[in-house]
């Protein structure tokens, strides 16, 4: 197996991450107390809000670490909504044909995943040990995203090799897919964002100057961002602040 992962203690603010676990096992922990162990198949989900700070470690003695995380933007309103932890062991997964479906977050064709959202969004899961063909539907009104996180999948007669990201603008209704034997990609998508991000380093808002407040308050330890009880180890420091 691979080296251990530790990640010391680090900040966010006004986003969601969301780790979708495919093989090995990490543990969670925050300043909120939360500690849970995330094991395939299952989604943990922090929503940072106005602020919290966690660590992730790998579980000794598990195999290779395959995960998805991804990272949502709050929208403006609910960018400071009191930090929370969330943890699904059990997801909506059908069949369709030789592919396995798992709706990780939001609707799809008549099923709704359990997982908190704050604006329209989709998150789902397709493996195909043995190969197949689907059509998906879409929402117009979303933009999409597919992410191969294994294995080939052709769109439009393209091979879409893992960690490439195929953008589908809003307006499409479906889209159609060969999935090679042992593919497996993600389909995400949402509503286009009202105006521009701000990403530096943790920390994402729709504004600057609330990036710059967040830094200095994690570099002066300001009590918005709490401690994570149990882990041993210095918290990681922000870079430089440059480019806001």
């Amino acid at each position: 197996g691979a080296p251990g992962m530790v990640g010391g203690p680090l900040p966010h603010i006004a986003l969601q991450t969301f780790t979708w676990m495919l093989e090995g096992e990490i543990l969670h922990r925050d300043s909120l107390g939360s500690k849970q162990v995330i094991r395939p198949g299952q989604v943990n989900l922090m929503t940072a809000g106005r602020g919290i700070a966690h660590t992730e470690e790998s579980v000794p003695n598990q195999p290779d670490l395959h995960a998805a995380q991804l990272w949502i933007a709050l929208p403006e309103a609910d960018q400071h909504t009191p930090p929370r932890f969330d943890h699904y062991p059990t997801l909506p997964r059908w069949q369709q044909g030789e592919i396995t479906l798992t709706l990780l977050i939001g609707e799809h064709g008549g099923r709704r995943a359990p997982t908190l959202h704050f604006s329209p969004i989709l998150g789902l899961d397709l493996h195909a040990p043995e190969g197949g063909e689907i059509t998906l539907p879409l929402d117009p009104a979303f933009e999409h995203g597919l992410f191969p996180l294994a294995g080939e999948t052709i769109v439009a007669g393209e091979v879409l090799a893992p960690e490439q990201l195929l953008y589908l603008p809003p307006g499409n209704r479906e889209v159609a897919l060969t999935l090679r034997p042992g593919a497996r990609l993600l389909l995400i998508g949402g509503e286009p964002l009202p105006r521009p991000l701000q990403i530096w380093w943790n920390f994402v808002s729709v504004d600057k100057e609330a990036i710059r407040t967040a830094a200095a308050d994690w570099e002066s330890g300001h009590p918005r961002f709490g401690e994570v009880t149990g882990y041993q180890g210095p918290r990681l420091k922000a870079p430089p602040l440059t480019g806001l």
